[in-house]
């Protein structure tokens, strides 16, 4: 599924995996969060609802420009710099073009939509 994110008035586009997780958020779609930085690497923001993880490996080692979410706190992560191997967190997606990855850094609001 191809995804439409707007940070702060800039469109980004993104592409969810085909996982449980990743098709329970879809079904959550539209979505405007608020976001916070967190560890000076991830930007989060917390979902009407916890997602489905059944299936989801029991960890993940986020890339610089990976969607997840981190099931024990609830949240999605939206990575703007490597991160380190976490348990508990599954990977959702990606933003398709590399060089976006810079506006997550300091996004304060997204809105998450299909772009089909």
């Amino acid at each position: 599924m191809n995804l439409r994110l707007t940070i702060d008035g800039h469109q980004l586009d993104a592409t969810l995996i085909d996982s449980t997780a990743a098709r329970d958020l879809a079904e959550l779609l539209p979505l405007t969060l608020a976001m916070e930085d967190f560890h000076q690497t991830e930007r989060i923001a917390y979902p009407p609802r916890k997602l489905d993880t059944t299936g989801a490996p029991a960890a993940s080692t986020p890339k610089a420009g990976d969607l997840a979410y981190y099931a024990p706190w609830g949240n999605l992560a939206f990575f703007y710099r490597d991160g380190d191997h976490s348990p508990g967190l599954v990977i959702l997606g990606r933003l398709t073009e590399p060089g976006d990855i810079d506006r997550l850094a300091t996004a304060q609001r997204i809105r998450i939509e299909d772009s089909a």
